[in-house]
């Protein structure tokens, strides 16, 4: 479920991209702090826009730091370190521990297992300093996994636990901004729920598994890719809506890039693969 909230780099200008990847080599270390090498695995994208939008609204001060990358020892990198940095890393890590059990409970895969079992001493101590989070993040993931396995169709249902956990994560300081943060991550959530969804309904379809967009395509194939890109658009419009009520002027346009580009590669990259192979099997 991680993975969707990119940005787009080929509209981005250098510098852009320097200080996107400072974010992202800084959330890298911090999961490497926190729980060690291997802790740097759960690393994504989603939970470098949680850092960067946290840092910009509040308008943090970073340390930056320069180190050799193991995967790319030629040239050193730069890694940006403050609390939103930090703060991101600790909720990476309390999903990441979920989303792996699920995993491992869904397809019996014991590699995610030993993941798993990996971060779960860091995960208890982040759970105990974040008490909030962490229950949300239990909670709504077993509604989820619930309505998953009654085959709940109803995809404002499903949707609206992934958008009301993430939510709860945005909502970083409990203030003044807690009430545009909450919205951004509930439509944010809804978004990444739904395109889930999407990416996994062919191999979902072929292996029998549940799929809310199942009995959507189903019911109407006509209009099924209408619909889905319908839903998405207006999920982030409402995301994109509270950002922008946001004072935000610190990465404002490395912000926008992601909300109002960044988010749509992944969907274009879908349709792209699916076209392919549309036409090799014609």
């Amino acid at each position: 479920m991680f993975g969707y909230i990119n940005a787009n780099k080929a509209t981005m200008t250098e510098e852009e991209i320097a200080v996107y990847k400072s974010y992202y080599c800084g959330l890298c270390q911090q999961l490497k702090r926190e729980a060690g090498m291997k802790g740097q695995i759960i690393l994504n994208y989603d939970c470098t826009f949680l850092a960067l939008i946290l840092s910009a609204l509040y308008e943090l001060d970073s340390n930056e730091t320069r180190f050799t990358c193991a995967l790319h020892p030629t040239k050193k990198k730069t890694a940006f370190e403050n609390d939103a940095i930090s703060y991101a890393a600790a909720m990476d890590i309390l999903l990441s521990f979920h989303n792996l059990m699920d995993d491992y409970k869904d397809n019996k895969n014991s590699k995610k297992m030993a993941m798993a079992k990996i971060i779960a001493p860091t995960y208890e101590r982040l759970a105990k300093e974040y008490p909030r989070q962490a229950h949300a993040i239990e909670e709504l993931m077993r509604l989820t996994a619930e309505a998953e396995a009654r085959k709940e169709t109803n995809l404002d249902v499903l949707s609206g636990y992934t958008g009301e956990m993430l939510a709860e994560l945005f909502d970083w300081k409990q203030d003044l901004w807690s009430n545009e943060l909450r919205n951004m991550g509930y439509h944010l959530g809804k978004f990444i729920y739904m395109m889930d969804a999407y990416d996994d309904l062919p191999e979902d379809k072929k292996k029998g598994q549940f799929n809310p967009l199942i009995e959507v395509q189903e019911k109407c194939p006509d209009g099924f890719e209408t619909y889905c890109e319908s839903a998405l658009s207006a999920l982030m419009a409402e995301c994109a809506k509270s950002f922008e009520r946001l004072p935000i002027l610190m990465h404002a346009d490395i912000l926008r890039n992601i909300l109002y580009s960044g988010v749509w590669t992944k969907y274009e990259y879908i349709q792209i693969k699916r076209n392919k192979k549309e036409k090799e099997t014609t």
